[in-house]
């Protein structure tokens, strides 16, 4: 919500211009113009500074912007009031208005740790997906289970599974998968680390690929030997 200064020359409390735009607004002390003030716009104008979250960022839009709470609602498509009720704190905008909002002041939005300060990215767009094009859940941690193979050739050695392993090293189609058992996955975090996010699918085909050059590294190693 706007101010309501000794001029009067901003939004009123009710979210209406004051006669900077031509309409005649109340003049007088602060407390005459809480008058239509609902209690809770009440309490949240008594409480004083605090960090703006919600309110504040649109606030912040629209001092960058340079508009009133008017001229934010037609540059987003929503009525006035609704502007007004972001500023009090009474509702909150839409996540992808919020985007529309950053986006029109030229903002970019980061988060970060609170305890380190570190900042926290969102998860990468590029991300790998299921066969089925799904993403996987974003609590698991994946791995990098080999090539790709169908459920039912994956305890066989015959002809047709050897043959579905080539075509999936030749298109690089890594198997991915993950632990359920949240015993697996709290020693594997003990043992590996907390991954930061899902790998992409060429990191996966990276490290298939890799784990086959130290198997093949380690079978010349052992014919050398058996060799000599």
């Amino acid at each position: 919500m706007d101010d309501t200064g000794a001029q009067n020359t901003q939004d009123g409390p009710d979210g209406q211009d004051g006669p900077d735009d031509g309409q005649a607004g109340p003049v007088g002390p602060v407390r005459d113009a809480m008058v239509n003030w609902s209690p809770a716009e009440r309490e949240w104008w008594w409480m004083g500074p605090f960090p703006g979250q919600v309110p504040g960022l649109v606030r912040r839009v629209r001092r960058i912007l340079d508009v009133s709470q008017r001229g934010l609602a037609a540059l987003l498509g929503v009525s006035q009031s609704v502007v007004a009720r972001w500023e009090t704190g009474r509702t909150s905008p839409r996540a992808r208005v919020v985007q529309e909002m950053l986006h029109l002041a030229r903002l970019r939005v980061g988060f970060s740790d609170v305890e380190t300060g570190r900042p926290v990215e969102p998860m990468r767009a590029d991300g790998a997906r299921t066969h089925a094009g799904s993403r996987f859940p974003a609590h698991v941690d994946l791995r990098a289970r080999g090539w790709w193979l169908p459920r039912r050739l994956r305890a066989m050695t015959s002809i047709e599974a050897f043959t579905c392993l080539d075509r999936s090293r030749a298109v690089q189609d890594p198997a991915i998968g993950y632990r359920v058992s949240t015993h697996h996955k709290r020693y594997e975090r003990a043992r590996w680390g907390v991954p930061d996010d899902h790998p992409a699918v060429h990191q996966f085909v990276a490290e298939v690929e890799w784990r086959e050059e130290q198997l093949e590294r380690r079978r010349q190693a052992i014919r050398r030997r058996l060799a000599s």
